[in-house]
């Protein structure tokens, strides 16, 4: 069976890669477009052109796209329901569960560690295992303790898409601006004409339009898997709640039974 995980990367990544290609070959070709007749024709820039025009905060904001892909790609692994809570092990453990097997469904558990059987074992420690018996309440206080840990552990990478998608337009508007202020000192020392002026600030533009081009995806990408992860958790305590509902009573039930076994005859008839 093919793995559906290479064609998945490839759309995800694919748009901003066309998006930068889109607006930079745009950019490019504005000032041809533009020119009134008889006028010469301008030279086309090719994309390294346009990188090197923008100045030197082209490549932090560079260094801001490969760190979104990179967290992307990762976060794509990473968050993913199929991998926090497989479906083979999750049924492994309610059945575990319903046969009020601790053990086994421990076991289960250290076998294939992922965010599910993390929070299922540290719910299954307090568990007494020699009685049979299961404290709820402290299993619901483990689970819940272990399960936002996790939920941390992965909201940390989601939040550096955040990060890249708030420094890559601030980067790019630093530096129109600064582009911007040598522009104008040109022009009031007498350095510049008009025609230059212009040019001077269509080149200091581009570094805000490559920041934007990095962050407007980032900032997508930023909710998308922050939406993604909050319904895994929630869908991963849901499950642990009913497993722990089904042990502890089942192992009430049973412990009472156990306890009415050994019983004598004549204490159980008071």
């Amino acid at each position: 069976m093919n793995n559906p995980r290479p064609r998945l990367i490839l759309r995800l990544l694919l748009p901003p890669a066309l998006a930068f290609t889109a607006v930079t070959m745009a950019l490019a070709q504005e000032g041809t477009a533009n020119l009134p007749p008889g006028a010469p024709a301008a030279v086309e820039k090719s994309l390294l052109d346009l990188f090197n025009a923008g100045g030197a905060l082209m490549w932090p904001i560079l260094l801001c796209s490969v760190g979104t892909i990179a967290v992307a790609v990762y976060c794509f692994l990473q968050i993913n329901q199929k991998k926090m809570m497989p479906k083979t092990q999750v049924d492994g453990v309610s059945h575990a569960m319903q046969r009020h097997d601790a053990n086994a469904a421990y076991e289960l558990c250290q076998a294939a560690p992922n965010v599910f059987a993390n929070t299922m074992s540290c719910a299954l420690l307090k568990v007494n295992f020699e009685r049979d018996l299961a404290n709820k309440v402290s299993m619901e206080q483990a689970a819940g303790e272990t399960l936002m840990q996790e939920e941390t552990r992965l909201m940390i990478w989601v939040n550096y898409l955040n990060i890249f998608a708030t420094i890559a337009p601030m980067l790019g508007l630093l530096g129109t601006v600064t582009g911007m202020i040598q522009s104008f000192d040109q022009l009031a020392a007498g350095k510049s004409e008009p025609q230059d002026l212009a040019g001077g600030i269509g080149e200091a533009m581009l570094t805000t339009a490559g920041g934007l081009i990095v962050g407007i995806p980032a900032m997508f990408l930023y909710f998308y898997f922050r939406n993604l992860l909050q319904v895994a958790i929630g869908n991963i305590q849901k499950s642990v709640t009913f497993m722990i509902d089904v042990l502890s009573g089942e192992l009430k039930l049973a412990s009472a039974a156990h306890a009415y076994a050994e019983t004598p005859p004549e204490e159980a008839a008071e």
